[in-house]
């Protein structure tokens, strides 16, 4: 196999065994890997690589509290190690694709050293404002996702529609 060979199967191996994880260890998350989380949520594709984010790494246990009192579906961030939160500034064009894309990036990075999280919404919430307030983010900004991380505690995995029932080539057409 060669290295190309090798790195696609790798890539593969890190997105198919990515589940949302939402009870975590009590164990920090290493700085090195908190920095290569956020370095690869920054290398994300842009349009006109605008790179209209920002993002933030939350630790403060008093914080997380906070947030997960805000955010209505994130009341399991108050226990985990740590949130990362994604901004979009709101005057990019593409900022809300832009900001999802990175998001995506910075979950992968995380299940890459085995750094399980969940993806909760922020953008279209009516917490968004709030945590952009509670995290004193300029106000050009807007909350576009929180992905609480830590070590998985337990996994539940979630049943995924089978690949034919979502996929079409060249046109759709309905099955009789």
């Amino acid at each position: 196999m060669n290295s190309i060979g090798g790195a696609v199967n790798l890539a593969v191996t890190v997105i198919r065994s990515r589940h949302s994880v939402r009870k975590y260890k009590d164990t920090p998350i290493d700085d090195k890997i908190v920095k290569d989380a956020l370095d690869c949520a920054h290398l994300a594709p842009t349009a006109r690589n605008e790179q209209p984010w920002l993002f933030g790494a939350i630790r403060d246990r008093d914080t997380l509290k906070a947030i997960a009192g805000l955010a209505d579906n994130g009341r399991f961030i108050a226990n985990a190690p740590i949130c990362f939160a994604v901004f979009g500034k709101k005057d990019a064009k593409y900022y809300l694709e832009d900001c999802c894309a990175a998001t995506m990036q910075l979950i992968l990075a995380l299940q890459g050293w085995g750094v399980g999280s969940c993806w909760v919404a922020g953008a279209k919430k009516d917490y968004a404002e709030d945590v952009r307030k509670l995290l004193n983010v300029p106000e050009d900004y807007t909350l576009v996702s929180l992905v609480p991380a830590g070590y998985p505690e337990e996994i539940s995995i979630a049943k995924k529609k089978p690949l034919d029932e979502v996929t079409f080539f060249d046109r759709y057409e309905e099955e009789e």
